[in-house]
């Protein structure tokens, strides 16, 4: 099953989206946008900088759990992902973007 990306709207009225792997589970949150068309442009930043693996900051939370951004060629963070208990699983959540994003189909949650 594909990955899929879900746009949504927060209790504030603002748009955010996810992207989810065929399973269901989430690899990629983005930041809220006040414009759903920029929720768009967003996923399609997404797209276009999922492949690219210096597009990937990886990191350690403050909790101690590994964690990336995806970020835009300008240096913007477009996505977020969970924490990971490990280097290792991090690296398959990345790998995981890499392999569903470029292809993902978009559904619109936000008329719900």
């Amino acid at each position: 099953m594909a990955g899929k990306f879900v746009i949504k709207k927060a209790t504030d009225g603002q748009f955010f989206f996810r992207l989810q792997a065929g399973n269901g589970e989430i690899i990629l949150k983005s930041e809220l946008y006040v414009a759903q068309a920029s929720a768009e442009k967003g996923i399609a930043s997404v797209k276009a900088n999922a492949a690219n693996d210096e597009r990937y900051e990886r990191k350690t939370a403050k909790n101690g759990q590994e964690m990336f951004n995806l970020k835009a060629a300008n240096g913007q963070i477009i996505g977020t992902s969970e924490t990971y208990s490990s280097a290792s699983a991090r690296d398959n959540g990345i790998a995981s973007v890499k392999n569903n994003a470029p292809d993902a189909k978009v559904e619109d949650e936000t008329k719900a």
